[in-house]
């Protein structure tokens, strides 16, 4: 019953190129360049900063953006919110003349972030003067819970981002700033905390150490991904991604940041990580909420597989960087996979129980236990290596117990992949392309309209 290639070949194939990408990937986090600081001074930097039914997290965010970053515009799309979103960006704008508010209305509005984007690009065209060095204006995308390290625009300033005039743009780390959060819900019990407290440490630890260091090695393959938060890019290269598709964010993408970046390398500029630096937001603490977000990048990753012909014959791409990049927006598919498998396979238990008797069967599978064990090693242990690293860097105060537990977490935590893949090929396939922004973890306790899943 069991003897069919594609059940055994394919989970070892994929495991293979796990090992190996993890392996890429820790190397390239532990032994990444130091960062030199550049010139900030030498650029003009323009925050967007996408909004909708933000009045809980938006006065801080504007607030502590003109703090850290004095000399910067931020401009605030406000896509028709319900609430009084607009009305604080207005004020503000009122006694700070590099506050923008850029107001959209229904039926033009509520189109998703690229479209949102799209139109503060517009407006910030018809602000800059004609005579201006477009290489030499930034545009940062915040979220609107987002805070960015005030060393910021000095990291990506230097050579390894803007300070090479062949980079287009730079995506920087992103940390979780309630990963230390005792109560992330104050009005649930102990139960529910705990779990919510696990939940944010590993997308903590997922984002500041796992892919950093999977950003970091795209950075040796070519392939650098740009992310919603922290998306640094140069408005010349926004100019001709725009001269080629129309518009510089795809309208109706739910990864438009990552299109994004795609669009980038095919029109032939650089991307780089920077790890050294930062931008923080706010881990979800409700499985529910943290699913829906999920689910949307595993749906995404599939709108992105008609990249691949143009990816693969792309000159600007290099033999690596098409493996990674067509590894990378795959993986959902994989995971599809790999359900179809697991469920094929328990039939095909089922019916040689049937067929043999349970002793017949069971033994058999028994006497596998050593292959069974060592594969179990092999997929755990690499999860379980982030860790220490994790500590090192981002929670030093913590045991080397705790952060091997963290690891094992971490593979658990991984498992969310399938659930989610699953979702996202089950929206497309009923066509349900349309996204609400994720609630913010204030929002239990504002009296205003919150948007959801649509």
């Amino acid at each position: 019953m069991f003897d069919s290639p594609l059940l055994f070949v394919f989970p070892f194939f994929l495991l293979l190129c796990f090992l190996l990408y993890w392996a890429g990937a820790r190397t390239s986090y532990l032994r990444r360049p130091a960062v030199e600081d550049g010139n900030a001074a030498a650029f003009d930097w323009h925050f967007f900063v996408p909004c909708r039914d933000e009045e809980a997290v938006i006065g801080t965010t504007v607030d502590r953006l003109r703090a850290d970053h004095p000399g910067a515009h931020v401009w605030v799309i406000d896509d028709d919110s319900d609430d009084r979103t607009g009305a604080i960006v207005a004020e503000l704008g009122e006694t700070d003349r590099r506050v923008h508010l850029v107001r959209r209305h229904r039926p033009n509005a509520r189109l998703g972030k690229g479209a949102a984007l799209n139109a503060a690009y517009d407006e910030l065209n018809e602000y800059l003067s004609e005579d201006v060095d477009r290489e030499r204006v930034v545009v940062c995308v915040i979220d609107a819970d987002g805070q960015l390290d005030p060393r910021a625009l000095d990291r990506v300033s230097g050579p390894l981002g803007f300070g090479d005039p062949e980079t287009g743009g730079v995506q920087v780390s992103v940390h979780m700033r309630n990963a230390d959060d005792p109560r992330p819900l104050p009005d649930r019990g102990r139960l529910r905390n705990a779990f919510a407290r696990l939940l944010v440490r590993m997308q903590d630890m997922e984002f500041s150490v796992s892919n950093a260091g999977m950003q970091l090695l795209r950075g040796r393959t070519g392939s650098v991904g740009l992310g919603g938060n922290g998306q640094f890019t140069r408005l010349a290269s926004l100019d001709r991604i725009a001269a080629a598709e129309r518009r510089p964010w795809q309208r109706g993408a739910l990864l438009e940041d990552y299109e994004l970046g795609l669009h980038m390398i095919l029109g032939g500029d650089r991307i780089a990580h920077i790890a050294d630096t930062w931008v923080s937001q706010e881990g979800l603490p409700h499985g529910r909420r943290f699913l829906t977000q999920r689910t949307r990048w595993a749906q995404g990753n599939l709108q992105c597989v008609r990249y691949a012909p143009r990816i693969v014959s792309s000159r600007h791409y290099s033999g690596k960087g098409v493996l990674e990049t067509l590894y990378t927006f795959l993986q959902p598919v994989a995971h599809l996979v790999t359900l179809a498998l697991c469920a094929v396979m328990f039939v095909l238990l089922g019916l040689t129980v049937a067929d043999e008797g349970a002793g017949e069967a069971f033994g058999g599978m028994l006497s596998l236990w050593p292959l069974v064990v060592g594969l179990a090693v092999v997929s755990v242990l690499p999860f379980v290596l982030w860790g220490p690293v994790y500590r090192r860097d981002r929670a030093p105060g913590r045991s080397l117990l705790v952060s091997l537990l963290w690891g094992l977490a971490l593979w658990l935590y991984a498992y969310h992949l399938f659930p989610a893949s699953a979702r996202g090929f089950v929206r497309m396939l009923r066509g349900r392309n349309g996204w609400a922004k994720t609630r913010r973890n204030a929002e239990v306790v504002t009296s205003g309209p919150i948007a959801v899943e649509s």
